[in-house]
């Protein structure tokens, strides 16, 4: 690269991560994984470090963090809050290790620590009291969010010791309260947040301390701004103490004395990272001698003394080829992105959920757009927004259609919904993915019946609905393909047996409108059979613990669809069952338990149960098993290993049985 060609780039670079670094920092609404940002940034520093007379002192290359947000009065750190450089792969880990043991020679040890993807936040305290706390900022002037960081409840307003002192931690929301969160703003049309991270972010940010305690936002401390005043030699020493004065640290922490145990660290939290109940991105590796920090230095954008090993991109960048439409059991209409192949989290992805017309509209996707690829909880992989910027003017405008693609029916928007709906009852989509519902695991349970064979058989035309799979024979199954003599038989069994469900597996496989597993089985347990169901009424539905008026307006409208009084009919000629087989939860008024009326929490390894059959049992006698300790828990059932619920059972004054405890009242 000549330097004409340098200087124009630099310039580009220096656009594109002052627009990203803004819309991180300053909106909380990043268009780019960080991976997109790393590799840009990456780029900037190679082309400065080849022509030093193009860096300058607004790069972003120079800069610590990001602006600071004016609703909040600004804060001087007393001492500065650095970020950390990088590392992506075993060779910047071992060229850091290389340049730790040129500086401080042979003998020394690293602390390893999940880097917490959460917002940076600074503490002070004077005499043991919590009296001021911020956000990193630029590093050196942060924003005061002092009282919306009391309402995070593992923050201790008093230490336990009278010390002055300021330290560093990373407040974060975790995945539960983030899904929850997110849950609540789709019901309320909002737009749900991109990642934790921005979550926690925006609700310290609130102006209002209220949003941020109905939050739910935890923290970890790692460090202490400046160690030498408490006396304490080494970084590990200063986590030990910080634990002393009663501050939360993350016990998932190891000292290595070789590069080679700290990649063992890592590579073990690459495998074991879907499974802590937060948000991490990485590893922070850290010299653990203070003496050693100090000889070590640092720039002035990073400590020589520490790094941050970055997990593999779970955001990437590629390209929507196409955009294609599916039916569902309910008629939904979801529009799915067909993309360039691309390796987000470690598999391979080819398709994602855009979800409804609106989103599409809401992020301007058009069909040849770049756009960034996620997995929502490292499972279902969905397009989280466009790079319009790298737009050709080739991009194709995408218009939902106004018909089912399936069988040509007009598609209606119902009043209260985002989705367009092919209301249809026979149209064939609707049935296919009805009937894959009917014989999955938690309904019918039809072994042997998988998507592949629900296909054959329907275009065989052997099946209709679900009555019709009754009435296949072994004619009709052996002429499919790749159906020999045993896999006909092993069918034809399965089917059989699922004539013996109990009612709830049958309720839950018809597929009725907001009606699961768990609200199939309230009421196949009220009602004892499908014809008391059907003849119901909206009050006595309504009348039912767990049933609301939306579900029981459901119920009410599928039973008064004559078609579906002609299928049940045909299923009960075909002998499917329609009784309650299960046992049936005992009223409290009506049992002598010691649990009946009691809300029940349980935690910890039991071994002699399961959690759910633990808890289906002490709802047969009246009790109800919630799953979280509150004021109004009335007993908490401890296993081995019990942990956080334990203490605060104990903190409120609650009952705590044992499992053998447990295990004499269900069996006497």
């Amino acid at each position: 690269m000549d330097r004409s060609t340098a200087e124009k780039r630099v310039k580009e670079l220096h656009n594109l991560l002052n627009q990203y670094n803004y819309e991180y920092h300053v909106l909380d609404k990043p268009s780019v994984p960080d991976a997109e940002y790393d590799r840009l940034l990456k780029e900037l520093l190679e082309t400065e470090e080849a022509f030093p007379d193009l860096k300058t002192p607004d790069s972003p290359s120079q800069r610590v963090g990001g602006a600071v947000l004016d609703f909040f009065q600004k804060v001087e750190h007393r001492s500065p809050m650095l970020s950390l450089g990088n590392a992506f792969n075993e060779e910047d880990l071992r060229d850091f290790d290389r340049k730790v043991r040129q500086a401080a020679g042979e003998d020394f040890s690293y602390v390893c620590e999940l880097k917490i993807d959460g917002l940076a936040v600074s503490l002070r305290y004077e005499d043991g009291l919590f009296v001021q706390g911020a956000t990193r900022g630029d590093g050196t002037i942060g924003e005061d969010i002092t009282v919306n960081l009391k309402t995070i409840k593992s923050i201790p307003l008093r230490l336990n010791e009278p010390v002055s002192i300021e330290v560093r931690g990373e407040a974060f929301m975790p995945k539960k309260s983030f899904e929850k969160l997110n849950e609540a703003k789709r019901e309320n049309g909002e737009e749900p947040f991109a990642n934790p991270r921005n979550a926690a972010a925006g609700s310290l940010r609130q102006l209002d301390p209220r949003i941020a305690a109905s939050r739910n936002l935890d923290i970890f401390l790692y460090g202490i701004a400046d160690p030498g005043e408490t006396g304490v030699e080494s970084h590990s020493e200063g986590l030990d103490l910080l634990e002393k004065l009663g501050f939360k640290t993350n016990k998932e922490r190891r000292k290595c004395p070789t590069i080679e145990e700290v990649l063992e660290f890592v590579d073990g939290w690459v495998e074991k990272r879907p499974s802590l109940p937060y948000e991490i991105d990485g590893i922070v590796i850290k010299v653990d001698s203070l003496d050693q920090q100090q000889e070590l230095g640092t720039t002035a954008k990073s400590p020589r003394w520490a790094i941050a090993y970055k997990f593999p991109a779970e955001e990437v960048v590629t390209k929507l080829i196409d955009i294609e439409l599916n039916v569902g059991r309910t008629g939904v209409i979801t529009p799915t992105a067909i993309l360039e192949p691309v390796k987000v989290a470690g598999t391979t992805v080819q398709r994602a959920s855009l979800h409804n017309e609106d989103l599409i509209r809401e992020k301007d996707i058009k069909i040849g757009d770049s756009v960034v690829v996620k997995k929502a909880g490292d499972i279902i992989p969905e397009v989280v927004n466009v790079l319009a910027e790298q737009r050709t003017g080739d991009e194709v405008e995408f218009a939902m259609p106004t018909h089912c693609p399936e069988c040509e029916s007009e598609l209606l928007r119902l009043e209260g919904e985002v989705a367009l709906r092919c209301i249809n009852p026979k149209c064939p989509a609707q049935i296919r993915e009805g009937f894959i519902h009917f014989v999955s695991r938690n309904a019918m349970n039809i072994d042997g019946l998988g998507e592949k064979v629900v296909s054959q058989l329907f275009h065989e035309n052997l099946i209709h609905d679900v009555a019709d799979l009754y009435k296949l024979t072994k004619e009709d199954l052996l002429g499919m393909e790749r159906m020999g003599e045993k896999s006909a038989s092993n069918l034809l069994k399965a089917i059989e047996d699922s004539k013996a469900n109990s009612l709830e597996k049958l309720l839950f496989g018809l597929g009725i409108r907001h009606v699961g597993a768990k609200a199939a089985k309230t009421l196949a347990q009220a009602f004892d059979t499908m014809d008391k169901l059907a003849a119901s009424t909206i009050e006595e539905l309504t009348s039912i613990n767990e049933i609301g008026q939306k579900m029981a307006d459901a119920v009410a409208a599928y039973f008064d669809n004559d078609e579906v009084q002609d299928l049940l009919n045909e299923l009960k000629e075909a002998g499917v069952n329609m009784e309650y087989k299960g046992p049936k939860p005992v009223a409290a008024a009506e049992s002598d338990s010691i649990l009946a009326g009691k809300t029940v929490v349980l935690t910890g390894k039991l071994e002699k149960l399961t959690r759910n059959e633990a808890k289906e049992k002490i709802e047969l006698l009246g009790g109800k098993v919630t799953g979280s300790v509150s004021k109004k828990t009335d007993l908490l059932i401890a296993g081995e290993d019990a942990g956080s619920k334990l203490a605060k059972a104990e903190e409120l004054g609650i009952e705590v049985w044992d499992e053998e405890k447990m295990l004499q009242e269900l069996n006497r």
